[in-house]
């Protein structure tokens, strides 16, 4: 079964052709990240209009990758939330247009959702399992107990850990995105030269807080520059990316432990981190538990991871009709369609 993925939340435009939720035929990426490199930081607006103009080219171009036609597909899965809501409107619409078309069924795909799904493209994982979803928008710790079934175990009460990342970067003037950039230059800095609080928050045990580590980073920078010192940044970098790892896996760690899950999963932006992708191997190596991250290719946004939970929400009766909408936020567990 061939379904074809849509993915528009943010500032790639892609598509993709899926088979039965784990072959990748083609995954097609267009972005526009030099542009908002310009200015820092993702703007809506230009978002939005790059989408326009790239989403024909760039469907097309996977239909052609994959050797197929429109006739040859089963499915149209699009991500409808959440996400930047004028990006999300331009390919939802240009789904429920090629679906209305094509005669297709039309299936909505959350992105976090679609992220975890992004490691059914690269190993045979199989629910249940834990997974912790961290990206630029999202920090979740999800048990996934069917390929359509999860339940949020905790997340974060303010910043996510790769918007914090990001905000630190541009902090220390490093180029965009800031949390590729701080991984790039950590290696080369002390990760024990700065200290950073470990936030606890009174919501849950399980549940995060980063901003008060990002304020703490401005405060540093500030500082040195009030008093005319220089500030190491690869010092910097290192300790501030040591204090959002740590804090990522202390609440995981503490959830499989406290739920009993021994196969533990990683997903998002994020979970291209370097020393994330480290320190958790060693973490399930003391544990002796398994642990799943996928390819470097498909951490960030793409169509592919998708197609594939598209595929799963086909099989699970998951069809919207021609009144489907986006939405800017929208919980994992609690769908609206």
């Amino acid at each position: 079964m061939k379904i074809l993925g849509i993915e528009s939340s943010c500032d790639e435009t892609a598509a993709a052709v899926v088979e039965d939720g784990r072959k990748v035929l083609s995954n097609i990426i267009a972005t526009s990240l030099e542009e908002h490199k310009l200015y820092g930081g993702v703007v809506p607006e230009i978002a939005s209009r790059r989408h326009a103009e790239c989403i024909s080219s760039v469907v097309r171009e996977a239909l052609e990758e994959a050797e197929c036609t429109l006739d040859d597909i089963e499915a149209i899965a699009v991500t409808y939330a959440p996400g930047l809501i004028g990006s999300l409107l331009v390919g939802v619409n240009f789904a429920k247009g090629l679906a209305l078309a094509g005669n297709k069924p039309l299936v909505p795909v959350h992105h976090l959702r679609g992220h975890i799904a992004s490691n059914y493209l690269s190993s045979p994982l199989e629910p249940p399992f834990l997974c912790l979803v961290v990206s630029g928008g999202h920090s979740h710790i999800v048990s996934v107990k069917s390929y359509t079934e999860c339940e949020v175990i905790g997340k974060t009460c303010d910043d996510a850990a790769g918007e914090a990342l990001d905000k630190a970067g541009r902090t220390m003037k490093l180029p965009y995105p800031g949390g590729v950039s701080i991984d790039k230059i950590a290696p080369e800095g002390d990760e024990n030269a700065f200290a950073f609080p470990h936030p606890k928050v009174s919501t849950s045990i399980y549940d995060y807080s980063f901003s008060g580590l990002k304020t703490k980073v401005i405060n540093y920078v500030h500082n040195a520059q009030q008093k005319g010192e220089n500030i190491s940044v690869p010092d910097l970098a290192a300790s501030f990316q040591k204090a959002v790892v740590d804090c990522l896996l202390i609440n995981f760690e503490k959830a499989a432990e406290d739920f009993g899950f021994e196969k533990l999963v990683i997903a998002g932006g994020v979970s291209a981190n370097s020393r994330l992708r480290a320190e958790a191997e060693k973490m399930c190596k003391k544990h002796s538990w398994s642990l799943t991250i996928p390819e470097m290719k498909y951490c960030g946004d793409n169509a592919a991871m998708i197609a594939a939970q598209g595929f799963f929400e086909y099989k699970s009766g998951v069809i919207a009709d021609e009144s489907l909408n986006a939405y800017a936020t929208m919980p994992i567990d609690k769908l609206k369609i």
